[in-house]
């Protein structure tokens, strides 16, 4: 069922609301003393407003300085731990490291509220409850592992992985060894080939893209296929999701649309800060163009001028993609990523901002190296 115009304002305001208040709550939690972390309680004092009091809608939080990303490279990490969260146990996830020291930042459960939120926008027909899953993506100190673990056993399923250094991989590429990178490439996927001829009925796949074609490739040479292994559902993410892509996976990876009896595949664009971005639907019909979502009031993406990060651009313009967190756990408002891309309007299952294209953002692109992704 299609929202009308006047349904579709409504439930903008709506979500309008419901960020405004999420914002207060957080913003009283971090900077509380009794329940907020030490980063953000030694920041208020240098602060030239109270954010207890000044800080009553998402607009406000532009009275904060833009964030500075190295104070994310580095510890001591207690300082990032809310003491409303006590000896709670915690995890820290990094960034992929291709700029020197990682960003690292504190989690306790906020993996696993993004990826159940996350599963309620899974098909059951192509992601059957209960199913066993491959995670084909990085291992090590990231969120994709755990979190996609957590979605598969969340889901009633068993996760099975491999073992993949993203790092080993941006390390070839820069020495230039696309031999051994290649072989490593190679290792990962005989890697899952391994477990799908272990007879673990794998039904539903985490990859990226660049490993998901390698994965295919690697079937068809084996006379079969991703539809023929028995795997019925894809989640994938990352930088390499273009439509021509996405058309090509659709085709002649995936044995054509889903609803014409192909292998279903749902875009994502995450990170270790955010969280996840959900698509729309992606139709061929809108040229597989791929706008992401942010889970918001967890998250909220913007498009906004480089120049100019307090303007955002019209619809349809380019920027550079900036984010604001906001969890009990986690609170960075203002981040501005090393992406850009174009700003979409809200749609009937999002009614806030999105984003499409998303790519390296081109004044970083000739020192940011892709990877596995």
């Amino acid at each position: 069922m299609v929202e009308s115009s006047e349904q579709q304002t409504t439930s903008q305001t709506d979500a309008e609301t419901a960020l405004d208040a999420h914002v207060r709550e957080i913003v009283r939690w971090h900077f509380d003393e009794a329940t907020g972390c030490p980063y953000w309680l030694e920041r208020a004092a240098e602060l030239p407003f109270d954010p207890l009091t000044e800080i009553q809608s998402y607009k406000d939080l532009k009275k904060f300085p833009p964030f500075d990303d190295e104070d994310l490279r580095g510890g001591p990490m207690r300082r990032w731990v809310p003491k409303g969260f006590g000896n709670a146990p915690v995890y820290v996830f990094e960034t992929g490291g291709t700029t020197g020291i990682p960003k690292s930042r504190i989690v306790i459960d906020d993996f696993r509220i993004d990826y159940e939120l996350f599963s309620q926008t899974l098909p059951d027909e192509y992601f059957p409850p209960g199913s066993n899953w491959l995670m084909l993506g990085p291992s090590g100190p990231r969120r994709l592992r755990l979190a996609v673990e957590h979605l598969c056993q969340f889901r009633g399923g068993i996760c099975f992985c491999i073992d993949l250094d993203p790092r080993w991989v941006i390390k070839l590429i820069k020495r230039g060894w696309m031999e051994h990178l290649e072989e490593y490439k190679a290792h990962c996927i005989d890697q899952a080939l391994t477990v799908l001829d272990a007879g673990h009925e794998i039904r539903c796949l985490f990859a990226t893209p660049k490993l998901l074609e390698a994965f295919a490739l690697a079937l068809e040479a084996r006379g079969s296929s991703i539809a023929d292994a028995g795997i019925t559902g894809i989640f994938s993410g990352g930088t390499e999701f273009t439509p021509q892509w996405t058309r090509f996976a659709t085709e002649e990876l995936l044995g054509g649309p889903a609803t014409s009896g192909g292998v279903y595949m749902t875009p994502t664009y995450g990170n270790t800060l955010m969280g996840l971005a959900c698509s729309r639907p992606v139709t061929a019909s809108d040229g597989y163009k791929i706008a992401y979502y942010a889970p918001q009031p967890r998250a909220v993406l913007e498009v906004v001028d480089p120049d100019n990060p307090d303007r955002l651009v019209d619809y349809g313009e380019t920027g550079r993609v900036r984010l604001t967190t906001m969890t009990k756990e986690f609170f960075v408002p203002g981040f501005l990523e090393r992406d850009e891309g174009e700003r979409e309007p809200p749609c009937p299952l999002y009614p806030w901002d999105g984003v499409s294209g998303v790519r390296p953002f081109h004044k970083l692109a000739d020192s940011t190296t892709v990877g596995v992704y």
